[in-house]
Parts: C-alpha cells; sequence; structure tokens
C-alpha cells in the first residue's frame, strides 16, 4: 500500500509540474527560456525626450537577464518608435501582439497613445500595464480589467497643487496652460477639484496647445496679459522647457507650478536654463539624483552602480532613467510572483494583488498597493522647489486617500 502511496504522489508531482510548464509554453510570448515583453515609445517625435525610459527599462532587464533571468527566464525586452502618434502606436501595438505574439504590454507612453489602443487591448485580453501617464481612467478595472496605470494620476496631482495654492496664496489668480488631451484636461480637472467653489474666481486664464505647435510663446504672452500670478503649467517636457525659457524671458514672475512629468533637470530645466528654473516648483514620488540629500542613500548608490554599468551613456541628472529603473523593477516583482504561471490572467491577477512593495528610489513611506478594486499602484507625493542646481523637498508627504 506504501509502495502504491508513493508512486500515486510521485505521478501527482509530476503531473502538477508538467500542468505548470504546459502554463508557460501554451502562453503567448512565453517559452521554456524566455518571455517576450512589448512597449512603444517615442523614440522620435515631439516627446522624444522621454525615450531614455526605454533605454533605461532595457538597460534594467539586461540586468536582470545577466543575473539569470525571472524564475530561469530571459527577458526578451521589444520596445519600438511610436513617435507620440496615437495613429502608430495602432499600428505598432496590432504587429506587437498579433504579430511579435509578445505576452503583454508594458510601460507604453503617452496618454493619447494609449487611448488609441485602450479599448483594443481589452477586447483582445493583453495585458497593458503600468503605462507611462497618469491618467485617471487608467484606474478602471469594472470597464477596462486588462490596462493598469503606474504612477500618481493626474487628477490627484492637481488637487495636491491645489492644496498647496490655497494655502499659500489664497487670493492668488492662476493662468493655465495645458495639452489639449486627456492628460492636459485631467490635471486641470484635479485642479479645479481641489480649488472647491474658488476655482471660477481664481482661475483667470486658460491656454491650450497641440502637441504638433512648434512653440507655446503666444500662449504665455497671452496668460501674462492676464493678470495671472501663479502659473499652472500642464506640458510634457519640449513645451515645458520654452514655457519655463518664455516666462523668464518675458520678465513675468509667477508663482510657477510644474506638473510632475515634466520635472526632470536633464530634460527640462537644463535646457530652458538653470538659471531661468530657479524656484519653479513641482511635486515626486522618486528621489530626485539631483537631490544631494541622498548623496549618501543606499538606493542612490545601487542605481548609480546600475547606470555606470548597464547604461553608462545614461544622464545620471535625468530622474527619467530612476523612473524607469523603479518601473522596471516593479514588473520584475510581479513576473516573480507569477513563478511558473505566466499566462495572460495570472499575470493580470498578480499584477493587481501587490502588497506594501517597497520601490527603490520611491520617497521614504511610499510603498505600492494594488487590488482587484485598485489599479492605482502609487498614490503619494511630496512638493518640491528648484533652487538653481537640484530639487528640494518640503512638506509631508502627501497621499491621494487624504486629499
Amino acid at each position: 500500500m506504501k509502495a502504491v502511496r508513493a508512486v500515486s504522489l510521485a505521478l501527482g508531482v509530476t503531473a502538477l509540474a508538467l500542468s505548470q510548464v504546459g502554463v508557460a509554453k501554451n502562453s503567448p510570448g512565453v517559452t521554456d527560456t524566455s518571455i517576450k515583453i512589448g512597449n512603444t515609445n517615442p523614440y522620435s517625435g515631439p516627446a522624444s525626450a522621454y525615450s531614455t525610459i526605454g533605454k533605461s527599462i532595457g538597460a534594467y532587464f539586461k540586468m536582470i537577464n545577466e543575473r539569470g533571468g525571472v524564475n530561469g527566464r530571459k527577458i526578451e525586452w521589444v520596445s519600438v518608435d511610436d513617435g507620440y502618434s496615437p495613429a502608430k502606436t495602432k499600428e505598432q501595438f496590432r504587429k506587437l501582439v498579433e504579430r511579435e505574439k509578445v505576452a503583454f504590454m508594458f510601460q507604453s507612453l503617452g496618454t493619447p497613445t494609449n487611448s488609441a489602443v485602450h479599448r483594443y487591448m481589452n477586447k483582445k485580453k493583453v495585458p497593458h500595464l503600468f503605462v507611462a501617464t497618469g491618467a485617471t481612467k487608467w484606474g478602471d478595472p469594472k470597464n477596462f480589467p486588462w490596462t493598469m496605470g503606474f504612477q500618481p494620476n493626474y487628477q490627484t496631482m492637481g488637487k495636491i497643487f491645489a492644496g498647496y495654492i490655497l494655502t499659500n496664496y489664497p487670493n492668488g489668480k492662476i493662468g493655465i496652460l495645458y495639452q489639449n488631451d486627456d492628460y492636459g484636461k485631467d490635471y486641470v480637472i484635479g485642479l479645479r477639484a481641489g480649488l472647491g467653489d474658488k476655482a471660477d474666481k481664481m482661475i483667470v486664464a486658460e491656454e491650450t496647445y497641440e502637441v504638433t505647435d512648434p512653440t507655446i510663446d503666444s500662449q504665455i504672452v497671452n496668460l501674462k496679459s492676464s493678470g495671472a500670478d501663479i502659473f499652472y503649467n500642464v506640458t510634457i517636457p519640449k513645451f515645458a522647457a520654452q514655457a519655463i525659457k518664455k516666462v523668464y524671458d518675458i520678465g513675468w514672475r509667477p508663482v510657477h507650478l510644474l506638473n510632475d512629468v515634466s520635472n526632470s533637470v536633464a530634460s527640462v530645466l537644463s535646457p530652458a536654463g538653470l538659471d531661468k528654473s530657479k524656484g519653479v516648483i513641482s511635486a515626486n514620488y522618486l528621489k530626485d539624483p539631483t537631490d544631494p540629500s541622498w548623496k549618501d542613500d543606499a538606493d542612490l548608490k545601487e542605481w548609480l552602480a546600475f547606470m555606470n554599468k548597464y547604461y553608462p551613456k545614461g544622464d545620471k541628472t535625468n530622474s527619467l532613467n530612476a523612473y524607469g529603473f523603479v518601473v522596471g523593477s516593479l514588473m520584475v516583482h510581479v513576473l516573480e510572483k507569477c513563478g511558473d504561471d505566466l499566462s495572460r490572467e495570472n499575470i493580470m491577477k498578480q499584477a493587481a494583488s501587490i502588497k506594501d512593495f517597497r520601490l527603490k528610489m520611491a520617497l521614504p513611506g511610499i510603498k505600492v498597493n494594488t487590488g482587484p478594486d485598485d489599479f492605482y499602484p502609487v498614490e503619494q507625493a511630496q512638493m518640491m522647489r528648484f533652487n538653481g542646481t537640484s530639487w528640494e523637498l518640503f512638506g509631508e508627504l502627501i497621499s491621494a486617500d487624504l486629499l
């Protein structure tokens, strides 16, 4: 009887092992030795400043592969250019999903671009994970269960800026510049919600721009003429740098609030002029590499070692490279949790069940939590001010659930 039980147990273990391997083998983009991950990034076009994110993620995955991969599988990173063009994004997503047979899409950048494939990915039931945009729509598991955001959503950030304004400039006059799409509109919705019944009185002017516009000079001149003494700058890096420079050059000296997606010293403030950027206020959830208060920080030292070895051409003053490192580590964490079950369903399930995961290079106190009804991984941020050389944090860590 013992022998029979032993044989039965052995057969059961073998069957379980085979079934687990089968799950991996039958999953698109997965073999016994690799997992193929797709991505679109603006390696060209008006948002090309963000291209370093795709490169830093690729470098991070290279490091993981050199260490043996994830649960014995190497990551095949297929990152292609979409030029920040929604039409091109659609084309590239179809190629990656239907021709390349990627396991899932990860960190594709841009609100208008991801919006163009939002329904497609959910219809195909392919994980559309940790998209590189903070639009509020990425946290809608009921209607779009295959799409998940990563960073604090734009409406939350708008409320944070509103809180700062109400506390420090309750009688201020606000002029707004924003990109004319869901990305820009989300920040404005958040600001208005945070200002409450004071919004209509405090907001004295609004200007928009299109990503195809060559400059935003005329919009800045109009905002100055409105009498605004607070400038709410909701722009991607190319236009953020232009705005900072133009504001300074025409002698306008408002309280300058810059959205968090464009606060990179390397990609925005340096091109605008560090002297012209002095005093600009923003918010962040990551440790900025230019902030000297982190010079002895273990996370920063680890990130610098990573950059030196795996992305030596990358700019170490560019917070976007820290961002790539951070979000790459989160994706690896999810894949590790998947074990050998790399079905698309399980990848999505594990992404939606993260508990108190600490991101290296995140500000102290920030942890990632997700759930079946919570597709917002990061929900905290802190205000900071540029001193002409680096960012300086001030105030307390602000949580979305307290707004």
